[in-house]
């Protein structure tokens, strides 16, 4: 490739051809402030905050969108600059609430850093101020216009990572906002609630529907016996949220800051994984069998479930009728758990500690409800949400000693822990799957090809003289891609992995917000949070879903078999064509 020659602060250097000045000034050491400006979507250029002065050029440019070119003289810092500069960051104060100290994202905001670094220290353009109401419809995420910035951000993942396009800037001038179209409610939009709106924000336009209060008020009621379960994505990045290294596991702290926290029991998501793996392979052998309802889509992303009911609704046959993990284990602990304790189900508070927005939306689907109209879960708590109770709890996470998870339903193969992020609920129903289907003990379990935080990945694996083709999609508009191959007849798969969320569960909307040095959907970090799962399933002695001795004893005690009468009740769903239909 080409190289440009360039001065930046008198400082010659050369990069490739088309390089932005904002990526040129990184090498050289140069951070170059920035608002709207993220590295894994599309340049908008609108935030004018990341401006340097060009020679030749009578106004300044915005160096995310501007390309260098041979001989280019550049300053990046003047007293010009820093003015023109603050003056900006101040604009977009001063039509800024003024709330930081109540603001869900106080010391953990890209404009309240900028503000600082800027050297903001008042407010100089008072005058009319946005006044929007707080859009509370969704179950899972909250639109607040007050506080955006209208970087676009949120519109540009929604459209060029997730392929929903819910988001759009409407109006103009100062009554310029975003939202679903016509200003519609959340709840009633194409929104999937995977919460990656939320993510990228740089403030606090979208957050996470707070359910903190709910669970405060269970853990304090005699009454309630709560219980709680935690997703394999948690502890591969809370830590983050307490100064751990990115991709520090913290299984052992998440148990006892739990316990800490005062819930009476403490189980694992990873069961209601190993469960759906037994649910799912003896579902997808039946179907090879039977030739019929393939590819087999995985369900347990709600994110992803929501996306195939409004856009892809013919496809609702090939979907897995098997509930997330999270539901299975939810349903297991008022039936089972319940019945073994000879307690009444409706004690019981159920909280889910979950990487994904989504999850409060699925909590709430009537098809996840007990026949008393109560649901199975009760709470769904993100991993945002748990660091900042453990926070305001006193609890000092970094240096608390490992806990264990209660039995029965605390006990997980490492097949469990993988499906945490892409690939893994495939290389988990591999793993039992492929040992059915050979009647044998599989030497090497660790199905690398289908890892990875890639979007899309494929193979074929020769299985009992059988041709079985595979792929896994993170996502969504890698999951239109692999379902639209498949609709056309230009592909046949047998078993297709989704997931929502880029990375998959790791990089739920979620998640913490990563530490200064990387950024939100930085692959480092998915690739991180991934090696952590991958590593505490290589340390564990079964690393087998079907060989989980709870899991055997499950089925011999309660369930009957895989694919039972029994499972099908407690531990299978259905799915809906949800409007609007067949729109791409």
């Amino acid at each position: 490739m080409k190289s440009v020659e360039l001065i930046i602060d008198n400082t010659t250097v050369s990069v490739p051809e088309g390089t932005t000045i904002m990526q040129a000034a990184e090498t050289l050491g140069v951070k170059i402030p920035r608002l709207c400006y993220h590295p894994d979507l599309s340049l908008e250029g609108a935030c004018r905050v990341c401006i340097v002065e060009v020679e030749g050029v009578e106004n300044f440019l915005p160096s995310c969108a501007t390309a260098v070119r041979d001989g280019m003289k550049i300053k990046t810092n003047s007293p010009q600059i820093r003015e023109a500069r603050r003056d900006l960051v101040e604009l977009i104060l001063d039509n800024h609430p003024k709330e930081c100290q109540t603001c869900e994202r106080d010391a953990n905001c890209e404009l309240q850093d900028l503000a600082y670094a800027m050297g903001v220290r008042e407010r100089l353009f008072e005058g009319k101020r946005k006044d929007h109401p707080k859009e509370s419809s969704s179950t899972s995420v909250i639109r607040d216009a007050n506080k955006c910035i209208l970087c676009r951000r949120c519109v540009r993942v929604c459209s060029e990572v997730q392929g929903i396009h819910n988001l759009s800037q409407l109006h103009r001038g100062f009554d310029t906002v975003v939202a679903p179209a016509h200003e519609g409610a959340m709840a009633d939009s194409v929104c999937i609630a995977c919460g990656q709106c939320i993510n990228v924000c740089p403030v606090a336009a979208f957050m996470e529907k707070n359910s903190t209060e709910d669970v405060w008020a269970a853990l304090a009621d005699p009454k309630k016996h709560v219980v709680v379960q935690i997703a394999p994505s948690i502890r591969a990045a809370i830590g983050e949220g307490f100064g751990l290294p990115v991709g520090t596991p913290a299984t052992g702290q998440t148990v006892t800051a739990l316990r800490r926290l005062g819930f009476d029991q403490i189980f694992d998501t990873n069961f209601g994984a190993d469960l759906t793996i037994l649910e799912e392979a003896n579902e997808f052998l039946m179907r090879v069998e039977k030739g019929e309802k393939l590819p087999m889509l995985t369900s347990c992303s709600p994110g992803w479930i929501k996306f195939m009911e409004h856009f892809y609704p013919e496809m609702i046959p090939h979907a897995s009728s098997c509930k997330s993990p999270m539901s299975m284990l939810s349903a297991l602990i008022k039936t089972y758990y319940a019945e073994k304790q000879a307690m009444d189900p409706d004690d019981i508070y159920v909280v889910a500690v979950m990487p994904c927005v989504a999850k409060k939306f699925e909590i709430q689907r009537p098809e996840h409800m007990m026949d008393n109209g109560m649901p199975y879960t009760d709470a769904v708590l993100t991993t945002r949400e748990l660091i900042w109770m453990v926070k305001a709890y006193g609890i000092d996470f970094a240096n608390l000693p490992e806990g264990d998870f209660d039995t029965p339903l605390g006990f997980s193969s490492g097949a469990a822990d993988i499906f945490g992020t892409t690939g893994g609920v495939m290389e988990a129903a591999l793993r039992t799957a492929v040992e059915t289907l050979t009647g044998e003990t599989l030497e090497k379990i660790d199905f690398e090809v289908v890892r990875g935080v890639t979007g899309i990945k494929e193979a074929s694996l020769e299985v009992d003289g059988k041709t079985i083709n595979i792929a896994v999609s993170n996502g969504l508009n890698n999951a239109k891609i692999l379902l639209d191959k498949v609709k056309s007849g230009e592909k046949q798969y047998h078993l297709i992995e989704l997931m929502a969320c880029p990375g998959g569960c790791i990089g739920g909307g979620g998640q913490p917000y990563p530490p200064q040095d990387y950024h939100v959907l930085d692959p480092e970090v998915l690739k991180m949070r991934a090696r952590a799962l991958y590593d505490i399933d290589k340390a564990k002695t079964v690393r087998r879903s079907h060989q989980n001795p709870y899991i055997q004893r499950l089925y011999k005690e309660y369930l009957g078999r895989a694919g039972s009468e029994k499972a099908h009740e407690l531990l299978h769903t259905t799915y809906e064509a949800r409007e609007p239909r067949g729109i791409k």
